[in-house]
């Protein structure tokens, strides 16, 4: 009996061993937690933004303007503390903070955003703001369910909320901040919390 629970226990190691050179496992709940409160800042400035838009070629680029330095504020903001967290949890854990499978999760997540940003780029310069917040979202989703197949099972949840949180700012526009906040604010601070209270605390 001894001899099969050493096995097994050999088993689980090698298991253990394999996840953790094939996933990307410093995804830290804090950075989850983080980005969900700045873009929650971000979603209630870019509301402010919003309230006064009118149809106007003037007024329409003002404010889509406005709302693109907000995005990329709430953009730069978020990477910053989701490396911060990350490099944390990797020296707190003894992983490695750069291999080929925390490369390959970067291409991954990174290839559908900056195609889908040049794409919201190209919405904003042709005055479609009230699709900006779906579009974003949808992206978002796409890129997180790219890269999730190099890290934790749980990020394809998160991806799959937001690109549905997406289409239906796309069926509902005048919605899109709000949900544009839920999906980016909220959705994230829950993840952060689950992700911290299984792997972290």
């Amino acid at each position: 009996m001894n001899e099969i629970d050493n096995h097994l226990k050999d088993i689980a190691e090698i298991r253990e061993m394999m996840e953790k050179s094939s996933k990307f496992l410093s995804l830290s709940g804090l950075s989850g937690l983080s980005v969900g409160i700045v873009a929650l800042i971000g979603a209630g400035l870019a509301y402010q933004c919003f309230q006064p838009y009118r149809k106007g070629e003037a007024i329409l680029a003002h404010y889509g303007w406005s709302l693109a330095g907000i995005a990329g504020a709430v953009l730069i903001i978020s990477l910053s503390l989701a490396v911060f967290f990350s490099i944390r949890m990797a020296k707190k854990k003894g992983l490695p903070i750069w291999n080929k499978t925390s490369k390959y999760m970067l291409i991954s997540l990174f290839s559908p955003l900056v195609i889908g940003g040049i794409f919201c780029l190209a919405l904003l310069v042709n005055g479609y703001l009230d699709l900006l917040p779906s579009f974003t979202l949808i992206i978002y989703g796409i890129s997180l369910l790219s890269a999730s197949k190099y890290t934790v099972n749980e990020i394809q949840y998160l991806a799959y909320c937001e690109a549905v949180l997406g289409l239906v700012a796309a069926f509902i526009p005048y919605l899109g901040i709000i949900l544009w906040g839920t999906g980016f604010g909220i959705l994230h601070i829950l993840y952060g919390l689950y992700i911290y209270q299984k792997y972290e605390k």
